[in-house]
């Protein structure tokens, strides 16, 4: 299922923005579609329980069925979303995000994360992207990254260095420019280039900096969301 949904060979315009709802469903879409594939395509409830899940999302959202089939109307005139016929007449829910971003593999995993966590800095990029596709480093990761924002579909929010913030760019324009007020005047660590060692374990090393601490905590964020899967999928079963 997952090879009829890859990008076409040739680069797409870059596409066009989205707003919150619609990028919070995408990125759920995507995200669903690699970690539980035995529930995908998506159901209605699957949507509103993923839209609405508590860890690996930012912001939280407490939206209704009624907001998402709204929000899907509009997805799938966009070509970003399609209505299949499921197993006893539950209408379910595919992507088309590969073709609309013209990404995939690991730069789909990096476009999800944030879609569904907004802004972040590469380290935490890094660690949460790797859950669907291994980024070795952070200069495989800077790798992915210069090519993302060679298409249009990545913005840097603060300067070159440790610590550097990146956010998709598929912002609402005044969004954008909120977006960018918030980081005016922030700046990057004086080095402009990750050390390659940056990707070992934190706890080889005495002492943790500020980055380690948040790779760590994001490590903690990785394992709840996927607690939040099992439990998932226990419930379906249950039922």
């Amino acid at each position: 299922m997952e090879t009829q949904e890859s990008a076409n060979s040739s680069t797409p315009a870059t596409p066009k923005p989205l707003n919150k709802l619609q990028r919070r469903l995408l990125g759920v879409l995507i995200e669903k579609a690699r970690t539980t594939p035995d529930a995908y395509p998506l159901s209605l409830a699957g949507l509103v329980a993923g839209a609405n899940q508590k860890s690996n999302r930012s912001p939280l959202m407490n939206l209704s069925p009624e907001q998402i089939e709204d929000e899907l109307i509009q997805m799938r005139s966009l070509g970003i979303a399609a209505e299949i016929q499921g197993s006893g007449r539950v209408s379910r829910y595919r992507h088309y995000g590969y073709d609309y971003l013209g990404v995939k593999g690991a730069e789909a995993a990096v476009m999800t994360e944030l879609l569904l966590r907004g802004e972040q800095t590469a380290g935490d990029l890094r660690v949460r992207a790797s859950r669907f596709d291994p980024i070795p480093d952070l200069t495989a990761l800077n790798e992915i990254l210069r090519s993302l924002m060679s298409k249009g579909l990545v913005i840097s929010l603060t300067p070159p260095g440790r610590g550097q913030v990146f956010s998709h760019n598929l912002y609402q324009p005044e969004e954008l420019t909120k977006l960018k007020n918030k980081f005016v005047g922030a700046t990057g660590d004086k080095d402009d280039e990750p050390d390659q060692n940056e990707s070992a374990s934190a706890v080889s090393r005495p002492t943790r900096s500020a980055g380690e601490v948040a790779n760590l905590q994001a490590e903690i964020e990785e394992m709840r969301g996927l607690l939040a899967t099992l439990e998932e999928r226990v419930t379906r079963l249950e039922s």
